[in-house]
């Protein structure tokens, strides 16, 4: 996903996801739905999320059930505003990627 690219509005979405900035609902919603762990990272205005999940994790599934949680929907319409996205769903902001390459 992009970030609008604004220099003041990308450093404001580093402070909201800065270590105990985001919210602990959002946090508690996704350890409910099976992600395990989660990093975010950044180059210019691009972001690279990558999720750590349960065995049988099911992205679609578990993007329809954060969908509903408390204040996730909240949470995703505050983000927006610095996001480059038309929507406010996790799930059309966040694609899965496949990946081409593993060094073994």
């Amino acid at each position: 996903m992009d970030l609008k690219n604004d220099a003041s509005l990308i450093d404001a979405y580093e402070l909201i996801h800065a270590k105990g900035q985001v919210w602990t609902e959002i946090t508690e919603g996704m350890k409910v739905v099976g992600i395990l762990d989660m990093e975010i990272y950044r180059i210019e205005n691009r972001l690279f999320m990558i999720m750590d999940t349960e065995d049988h994790f099911e992205h679609e599934k578990a993007m329809t059930q954060l969908a509903m949680l408390p204040r996730q929907k909240e949470w995703e319409e505050y983000v927006s505003q610095f996001q480059k996205t038309e929507s406010d769903s996790a799930s059309e902001k966040w694609q899965l990627m496949k990946r081409i390459y593993k060094m073994d």
